[in-house]
């Protein structure tokens, strides 16, 4: 059914300010108005496929309610988009902020590691292999006691000498942290 375009101005004096009340509710007045006007552009554009003049106001309110919708939709996804910008950037912040970055805390671990390392290593020979066996490798006394060919006594006191002994080197290093 083709509207004539008198027919067309009528429908838009009479249905324009009730379609815009209507997507005022939905979205902005700014928005409100381009979706109404919108609407009728899609009527007048689609107006053969309409074959009762009863559904052509049905037809405007489903465009301006589905219009609504995306914009809604939009709005949404860029809230949320926005929301995960900031969010990224908060965390980005607090990475590189001197106070709360991890690094320095790497780093001074490091460094632990390698004085501890150091002084591990300046062990004596069967005191620093004994440790080794034990700490680093998770090795029982007997175990050690066997693999090294030498009792568990000895190996006591092997690990007693060497924990004595880093204990002291490293007293001032633990007690800095």
């Amino acid at each position: 059914m083709e509207l004539p375009e008198q027919r067309f101005r009528q429908l838009f004096r009479e249905t324009y300010p009730a379609l815009t009340f209507y997507a005022s509710r939905l979205v902005n007045a700014d928005e409100a108005e381009d979706i109404v006007q919108e609407a009728f552009m899609e009527l007048w554009k689609y107006q053969d496929n309409i074959e009762d003049e009863g559904h052509i106001k049905a037809f405007l309110y489903r465009i301006v309610y589905t219009r609504s919708l995306n914009i809604l939709k939009h709005q949404a996804v860029v809230n949320n988009y926005s929301d995960s910008v900031k969010k990224v950037e908060s965390l980005k912040l607090d990475f590189y902020n001197p106070e709360k970055n991890n690094v320095m805390d790497y780093i001074e671990s490091i460094e632990l590691r390698k004085q501890i390392n150091d002084a591990i290593d300046e062990l004596p020979g069967k005191c620093r292999e004994v440790f080794i066996l034990s700490y680093q490798h998770d090795k029982k006394n007997k175990e050690i006691a066997e693999q090294l060919g030498i009792s568990i006594r000895t190996v006591e006191v092997h690990l007693y000498k060497a924990i004595k002994a880093l204990r002291e080197r490293l007293k001032e290093k633990v007690y800095a942290l």
